[in-house]
């Protein structure tokens, strides 16, 4: 779940990338080519999508982050957990490794 996350954190990036490189700046930007009066979504109307998309897909890759550093921590809990219960189980296995041998001498 981690490394979808990932991915799909690494995709926002580069929609947001794409979509601040066609906004217009002050000297023009690509979305200046789509300034023409007959449009049914002129420049101003493509400015406020552009932007609106801008903070959407920003507003996506912190949640996403929040997400996976949430399932990373829970993923390593759990690796902790199991790995103290391996820890215990082990350590009563050897506590008990003393008692079988002596009853496998007594029984012989």
């Amino acid at each position: 779940m981690y490394i979808l996350f990932t991915i799909l954190i690494v995709i926002a990036a580069i929609l947001l990338i794409l979509l601040v490189l066609v906004q217009n700046s002050k000297g023009g930007g690509l979305a200046a080519g789509f300034a023409s009066g007959n449009q049914v979504m002129g420049a101003p109307k493509t400015a406020d999508f552009l932007e609106k998309a801008s903070w959407t897909l920003a507003a996506i890759i912190i949640v996403l982050s929040i997400l996976a550093v949430g399932i990373n921590k829970g993923q390593q809990i759990n690796a902790d957990d199991n790995s103290a219960i391996t820890e215990q189980v082990q350590e009563a296995a050897d506590a008990l490794a003393p008692a079988a041998d002596l009853n496998q001498e007594a029984a012989e």
